[in-house]
């Protein structure tokens, strides 16, 4: 147990064991690609290549030490509204969430060893989590974006088909790109380095793209979107990408009554204004769509 206890600190709080993943550069997108540091008006931005070696540093003790994965799963709360936790309030969207700020819609219930009469907090949709064992109705499990182990209702959890993603998408807040890399048996390869727009916190309706680690679950080649306050369609995004919720990687929208596809947009890489999606270069998303697998494909958003 104590061992175990040591492998989870390492992967929770982002320790590493090994002096940093080997990252080669192998594009295999090569549109609209971004410099290792490129300029924004008056700032200077970056591929953040420390932090993207550090998490995949410890993807890689997890992958070790793991003997099954899951991925959250309550989209449009197929497997029922989350029970409310112990300590709930309402945010800025009127949304019920936990001391986290989680949502409970679309969330998942996190409940303590001993205590299986209300959770203590959520997960999110499409969350990464290390399954440790069964336990009657329930999963015990480790999630990836932030410390414990808990005990989950295992109708909420999907397990994985695979122990070890070898294609990861890291998406930089921060920064506002989207790099993919891949792994070979030397070396992490970059297949593209590119410019994106995450979501801004701008209630009622556009919100913060989550931060997190997260598994590719679905994909749709034109994904459906209402106007803001009611359900009449308002466009579409092509080759999408579902991460969590409603959160889609997908190539620039189509606002009726235009229905042309457009290739980029001049707001990528620039601040965030999305609702909640991560925007890029139209064929790079479907480069991603294509080549990114449902279930076997991680996206890791980060500041």
């Amino acid at each position: 147990m104590k061992k175990t206890i040591i492998f989870i600190a390492f992967f929770l709080f982002g320790w590493t064991l090994v002096s940093g993943a080997r990252i080669e550069k192998a594009l295999q997108y090569n549109q609209h690609t971004l410099k290792d540091h490129y300029k924004y008006k008056k700032t200077v931005r970056q591929i953040q290549w420390n932090k993207i070696s550090q998490k995949l540093d410890s993807l890689l003790i997890l992958e070790e030490i793991a003997t099954e994965f899951g991925a959250l799963n309550n989209y449009k709360n197929k497997n029922g509204l989350a029970p409310l936790v112990n300590s709930f309030k309402h945010n800025a969207y009127k949304h019920v969430v936990d001391k986290n700020g989680t949502k409970r819609d679309q969330g998942i219930p996190f409940y303590r060893t001993g205590n299986l009469s209300a959770p203590e907090c959520y997960g999110k949709d499409g969350a990464l989590v290390w399954i440790l064992r069964d336990s009657a109705d329930y999963l015990v499990i480790v999630p990836a974006e932030f410390d414990g182990v808990w005990l989950v209702p295992s109708k909420y959890v999907d397990r994985l088909p695979v122990r070890r993603f070898t294609k990861t998408i890291f998406v930089d807040r921060t920064n506002q790109n989207i790099v993919t890399l891949e792994q070979t048996d030397t070396a992490w390869l970059v297949r593209s380095m590119n410019p994106a727009t995450t979501g801004v916190r701008r209630p009622p309706y556009r919100q913060e793209t989550p931060t997190g680690i997260f598994v590719v679950r679905s994909k749709t080649t034109s994904m459906m979107f209402t106007k803001d306050g009611n359900s009449e369609l308002a466009g579409y995004a092509p080759w999408a990408s579902r991460f969590s919720g409603g959160g889609y990687i997908h190539g620039v929208p189509v606002n009726y009554p235009n229905k042309k596809v457009s290739e980029f947009s001049w707001s990528l890489g620039t601040v965030p204004r999305s609702h909640m999606c991560v925007r890029s270069a139209t064929s790079h998303s479907k480069f991603i769509y294509d080549w990114a697998s449902t279930d076997r494909a991680l996206i890791i958003i980060y500041d």
